[in-house]
């Protein structure tokens, strides 16, 4: 019988790995200015200070970049919770405390530039994003908060694995998005910020591997209790789910990026299916991850395939309104 690690058990283990990867991080991450990606030539005063309020026709964003942008940027507005999940996981102090503070400092740059951009751009409304980001920050975001849909613990090993799972997901939503905007700017920015979600992904991926070899069992059962219940942090804000529809028709996040370019890069690099130290209940939780990856392929393969339809007629449409 495998030993049963308590999360008090499970921190001082980790502490040695922690440390480590929080030097490797401060060694490979690069300080960057946030002012340093925003045209603030192109500002302008709003009706407040003698100018005029916005107006869509002065946005150079297409509709999809745009709600592509407040998406990513209402997600990154929510991090006083998610400093918040992850203090009450982990503790302040040590080198657990340490990353958390430098996680935190790194990741409030991304939301402060993501706003200067769209205010000074006049890409988006500025009084409906801010009314949006109120709301965000109001309702808070727990992976297990009762009503969200979702229905794992808050156990150290639900909060690392879901936190590789999402980093990596953030990085793919926001490298995407740069591409859509058209603007070399807002591509830049948004490639600095994707950097930057990559090497805390790295983080918490090598801290969860180390936690594979610690407490197998355990971390198996966290990894397939996340993916399958995997839900990104915006989901609770408003218009979450039409807006998430219309970015992965555009190419922004969707299942088949999900899969291929999230979930599978990382179960590799843990090894899950080729480790041999699973046992009773953690090889049941392998082959009920693996019962649910063939599901999510099949899931992938569908979107892929009404989508290319969808696109299809729309294209049809397009032409037959210009003939």
């Amino acid at each position: 019988m495998s030993t049963a690690y308590t999360d008090g058990d499970l921190l001082r283990e980790l502490e040695p790995t922690v440390e480590a990867n929080l030097n490797r991080h401060l060694s490979a991450t690069t300080d960057w200015q946030p002012h340093d990606y925003v045209p603030w030539g192109e500002g302008q005063n709003y009706a407040a200070l003698g100018g005029a309020d916005w107006d869509v026709a002065e946005s150079r964003l297409s509709k999809l970049a745009r709600i592509a942008m407040v998406t990513n940027l209402l997600t990154e507005d929510n991090l006083p919770s998610y400093h918040r999940e992850i203090a009450q996981n982990v503790g302040m102090d040590g080198a657990w405390g340490a990353w958390v503070n430098r996680w935190t400092c790194e990741e409030n740059r991304h939301g402060i530039a993501l706003r200067d951009y769209l205010v000074v751009t006049r890409a988006v409304d500025p009084i409906q994003l801010e009314t949006a980001r109120v709301e965000q920050v109001t309702a808070g975001f727990s992976p297990g908060q009762q009503g969200q849909g979702v229905v794992f613990a808050d156990t150290l090993f639900d909060s690392i694995t879901y936190v590789t799972f999402q980093e990596l997901a953030t990085r793919v939503s926001h490298r995407n998005t740069g591409r859509a905007c058209g603007d070399p700017t807002a591509e830049g920015l948004l490639r600095r910020i994707s950097n930057d979600e990559n090497l805390h992904m790295i983080f918490y991926r090598n801290v969860m591997e180390a936690s594979l070899e610690i407490a197998p069992n355990q971390a198996i059962e966290s990894i397939r209790r996340i993916l399958t219940h995997f839900q990104m942090p915006g989901f609770s804000m408003p218009d979450f789910r039409r807006n998430a529809v219309t970015m992965a028709v555009g190419g922004i996040y969707d299942t088949r990026q999900h899969l291929d370019d999230v979930v599978m890069p990382v179960l590799r690099k843990w090894r899950i299916f080729d480790r041999t130290d699973f046992s009773g209940e953690g090889e049941n939780h392998r082959d009920q991850l693996a019962t649910f990856l063939h599901g999510l392929e099949a899931e992938a393969t569908k979107f892929e395939e009404s989508r290319d339809r969808y696109l299809a007629r729309e294209k049809r449409r397009a032409a037959a309104k210009l003939g």
